[in-house]
């Protein structure tokens, strides 16, 4: 029987793709935005280079939570995917930064129309990261991963920035004279839909770091199954926190008082079995047997 490939691996070659695609793209609109005289092109290039950073800081969260529990990890290293899709979020905000602070530069210096050419890269762009972005949410939904999904969603914040910068491009275009600063006004408002996505991908970070309950959804199906354990007459606890793309499961059973421990220890492995047997996002269940008060 073939051994099933670990869902992580898909989120690393999802990321190693964003990579080369946004390394191309940032040296693309880099070069096309300094010889047209756009900086809403050239703010483009920064969030596409802080792409890369971000994504290539996500492979390597990818890759150090398929590391097996260690003496100093017994409970694996999950945890580096979200601490990686927060620093995403840290990332976003400094490209944020960056591009806020020489729009207004911009805006207070006099300067040139873009040329009319940058239309041509950026629509290209769009399509490309939009493409790129569903791609990305797609291998981040069947994996379950917040830090793949963070990484769509800067896809997305570049194909937004795009999106602005050909708005502000074209209005300077048509109006000519007195448009100039047009498509910095454009990077300013990308820059706040690039703020709006850190924060949104903060967020979900932080509540894993900090071992947040799932959807009740999960934790009522998680209960139903162990319920269904023949032996088991209620369920006491249940605890559920999240680590990389998996989910690891403490719950307390409640079973006759007069069962004998081999009995009652029997119970636990059926509960374990029953609840990874038929949820395949949990990696790990530890079962604590209580006894029925009379």
């Amino acid at each position: 029987m073939a051994e099933t490939e670990h869902p992580t691996l898909k989120g690393i070659r999802s990321t190693v793709l964003g990579i080369f695609i946004s390394l191309g793209l940032a040296i693309i609109k880099g070069v096309t935005g300094i010889l047209g005289n756009s900086y809403a092109l050239i703010a483009d290039a920064i969030e596409s280079t802080a792409d890369v950073f971000t994504s290539g800081i996500l492979l390597i969260g990818l890759k150090t939570s398929l590391k097996p529990p260690d003496k100093e990890h017994p409970y694996g290293h999950g945890k580096a995917e979200s601490l990686a899709a927060l620093v995403i979020a840290l990332g976003l905000l400094g490209a944020a930064g960056i591009i806020i602070a020489e729009s207004i530069r911009n805006i207070t210096t006099p300067h040139k129309n873009p040329a009319a050419y940058t239309l041509i890269v950026l629509v290209i762009v769009i399509i490309i990261k939009e493409v790129l972005s569903r791609y990305v949410t797609k291998v981040g939904e069947e994996i379950n991963s917040h830090g793949v999904k963070a990484d769509a969603f800067h896809h997305r914040s570049d194909a937004i920035t795009s999106a602005a910068a050909f708005i502000g491009i074209s209005i300077a275009l048509i109006g000519g004279n007195g448009y100039q600063n047009a498509d910095d006004y454009a990077a300013l408002i990308a820059s706040t839909i690039i703020l709006i996505n850190a924060y949104l991908i903060a967020r979900p970070a932080i509540d894993d770091l900090m071992d947040a309950s799932p959807d009740e959804k999960m934790v009522d199906n998680i209960k139903q199954l162990a319920s269904s354990v023949d032996g088991v007459i209620e369920i006491e606890k249940t605890y559920i926190r999240k680590s990389g793309s998996t989910f690891l499961v403490d719950i307390h059973v409640v079973v006759m008082g007069t069962l004998s421990v081999a009995d009652g220890h029997k119970i636990a492995h059926d509960v374990k079995d029953a609840i990874i047997d038929t949820e395949p996002r949990v990696k790990d269940v530890l079962v604590h047997v209580e006894p029925h008060a009379f």
